[in-house]
């Protein structure tokens, strides 16, 4: 499921400021990055299975490695944990309303949070 209209794949910022403000969160990066690219993860376990909302990002200049880059971030997507196969990450995945509701919550904090350290 994508979050198109959070707001936040708009916002470019500074690769230390982000890893603050999305540590803040309780999302995680982790081993999740490459010299151009880097993923949030933030799990979610409730009685209907476990989900990942999860937040990406690229570096429009510098690299992720050096941790000096600036990041532009991408449309957040929430996804679906099968065992032992993974995250699914479809379209024609059902998600409990009150977890959606959660997300756009954090979503909506992470992008007030990150928006003080915008470019």
């Amino acid at each position: 499921m994508k979050f198109e209209n959070t707001g936040i794949q708009s916002l470019k910022i500074d690769l230390n400021r982000l890893d603050d403000v999305m540590a803040r969160h309780g999302m995680v990066r982790a081993g999740q990055w490459d010299y151009e690219r880097v993923s949030y993860d933030r799990k979610l376990q409730i009685k209907e299975g476990i989900y990942y909302l999860r937040v990406q990002g690229y570096a429009i200049e510098g690299d992720v490695d050096t941790f000096d880059a600036v990041i532009q971030l991408m449309v957040p997507i929430l996804g679906k944990h099968y065992y032992p196969h993974g995250v699914e990450y479809g379209e024609d995945e059902v998600y409990p309303q009150h977890l959606v509701k959660q997300c756009e919550k954090l979503l909506a904090d992470i992008k007030a949070d990150a928006a003080e350290f915008a470019e």
